[in-house]
């Protein structure tokens, strides 16, 4: 319970940004609320390895609760947040039973993250599902592993290679590693378990309006990802924009003209926009926002005229910062360690400085990119260091020792343990869709009545 007179801080999002707050602000004089629309935190470098059977969702999903277990002035309640009150100093969550209540705060920390975005083709989702949450993944590992499935069932042979050939769209690091996997789903882990078809003549295509792959990293390493991507069989189009998408394929447009590329599986990974709340928020306190929808930021991460709000991770926009973990990492940490000086009366002037180090991106078994401060590795140096560097940062005790069990079996050998799919899984999804929908209505219900 909040001491009378304690300092309440309330944190939007159990991401890398809510999560490295709430640590820093552990032994700080404050009553610490984080408010989290599921009840896990998601390692989200390691989520396509969901999608592709190598990891279980428990092993990239971490109850947000056991974080917190010693914690003793941290409290964690589930609920999706729908508005902020700059005025009262109130945030309404909605509970997991579509009841709202409100949470008071003294200072508010805004981690709430991304969502897809489609550029405007909103319609695109229903037939090339992205990849942001766990849901996501067992949603997407559903229709890769089904692909093959359905492929065994077809009589007519184009039938068949329709289920077999899959469209990825987008190039940066979850594309190319979503690419990597299905290709060796493929190539390594299914040939000899059908009888009708041959999974190693499936088609897996990467699709990008950009002139390479993985472009935030060094043209080098870009190079290097290519190279291996085509290696493994991986049709990588460059400079292809991709105009429509329905059930049985996508249009993608070249110099050359359009084409149609026909493909029952395809994902999108081409870009995130802000989550909503960030557009109420900056309509609530009057702040700039990018063109993503991003909150632009003072240097100290807060909003401008509003020292007490406070916004982290991708949610902000400060200056050409990219949008990987480490900026939320590092974002949490600085404003958890700025709140515990304010109220220990010392100075907290300094501004915000992000230490870059680095891009990381693996491609395939044994084979991974690395960018780090001048140092470029490819191949096997760079994949070792992937593998060194992923795990390190995976919350301690069974995430780790389990991770690497599944790791091993994949890479020394040819098996995926995480292949099953359920009819269960799907009708979850369209629960989770439909609760989503509802609370998209009572959020503007709220919002019009307020």
């Amino acid at each position: 319970m909040t001491e009378q007179g304690q300092h309440r801080v309330v944190i939007v999002g159990a991401g890398f940004g809510g999560k490295y707050a709430a640590r820093a602000l552990r032994k700080a004089d404050a009553h610490v609320t984080i408010l989290n629309g599921t009840n896990h935190h998601v390692f989200e470098p390691l989520i396509y390895q969901v999608a592709t059977g190598l990891l279980s969702p428990g092993e990239v999903a971490t109850p947000v609760r056991e974080f917190f277990r010693g914690q003793q002035n941290t409290e964690v309640l589930q609920g999706w947040v729908t508005d902020v009150d700059p005025g009262a100093r109130t945030v309404t969550a909605t509970a997991p039973d579509g009841v709202p209540y409100q949470v008071p705060y003294d200072t508010l920390i805004v981690a709430a993250g991304t969502t897809q975005s489609y550029f405007g083709n909103d319609r695109f989702a229903e037939f090339a599902p992205g990849l942001k949450n766990i849901d996501d993944a067992v949603e997407l590992r559903a229709r890769i592993m089904s692909a093959f499935e359905m492929a065994e069932l077809a009589t007519d042979p184009a039938a068949a290679q329709r289920w077999l050939t899959f469209v990825i769209v987008g190039a940066g690091p979850t594309g190319v590693e979503l690419a990597g996997q299905i290709a060796e789903i493929a190539r390594r882990t299914l040939p000899g378990e059908y009888r009708r078809i041959d999974p190693a003549k499936a088609r897996i295509v990467l699709v990008d309006a950009v002139d390479r792959v993985l472009p935030t990293f060094s043209p080098e390493s870009s190079a290097a990802a290519e190279k291996r991507l085509r290696k493994i069989g991986v049709d990588v189009r460059l400079g292809t924009k991709v105009v429509d998408i329905d059930a049985t394929g996508a249009d993608v447009q070249t110099s050359a003209g359009t084409e149609r590329i026909t493909a029952m599986t395809k994902i999108w990974s081409a870009g995130v926009a802000a989550a909503p709340l960030a557009r109420r928020i900056a309509d609530a306190t009057g702040a700039p926002a990018d063109r993503s929808g991003r909150i632009m930021v003072e240097p100290d991460l807060t909003v401008p005229g509003h020292p007490e709000i406070f916004v982290v991770g991708d949610l902000m926009s400060l200056g050409k910062l990219p949008g990987v973990a480490q900026v939320s990492i590092q974002g949490g940490g600085y404003v958890g360690r700025t709140i515990r000086d304010r109220l220990a009366g010392r100075t907290t002037g300094k501004p915000f400085h992000y230490f870059d180090k680095g891009n990381i991106a693996t491609i395939s078994r044994f084979s991974a990119v690395a960018d780090l401060r001048g140092l470029r590795l490819s191949g096997l140096a760079g994949w070792l260091l992937w593998l060194g560097v992923h795990w390190a940062y995976l919350p301690k005790g069974r995430n780790r020792a389990s991770s690497l069990v599944r790791w091993a079996v994949a890479f020394l050998g040819r098996s995926r343990s995480e292949r099953a799919v359920t009819s269960q899984q799907i009708n979850a999804r369209a629960a989770v869709r439909a609760m989503a929908e509802k609370d998209q209505e009572d959020a503007a219900e709220l919002t019009s009545a307020g």
